[in-house]
């Protein structure tokens, strides 16, 4: 599992805007239905509607999501532990 940045943009309220979302996901393809689900549930919008502009991989550490930072929680100490071993 990768942590991957979705960027795009869709009709919240009259006016259409730009969202960023971070998600836990096996490969690109899952992480654009991860956020079209997220998305078409909380807002009440159809896939069509919504319009994925980009989806790129990015390093857990550099997500502020707190369900991307749960997911690689492990690791982080893990490296953490490491690094805090070298000093």
């Amino acid at each position: 599992m990768q942590a991957y940045r979705i960027k795009g943009t869709a009709p919240f309220g009259k006016l259409t805007q730009v969202f960023s979302q971070d998600v836990v996901a096996s490969d690109d393809d899952d992480a654009k239905h991860r956020v079209l689900s997220i998305l078409g549930s909380r807002h009440k919008l159809n896939r069509n509607q919504i319009n994925i502009e980009s989806c790129k991989k990015i390093s857990p550490d550099a997500s502020l999501d707190p369900l991307v930072i749960n997911h690689f929680r492990e690791q982080n100490v893990v490296s953490g532990a490491a690094d805090s071993e070298e000093e």
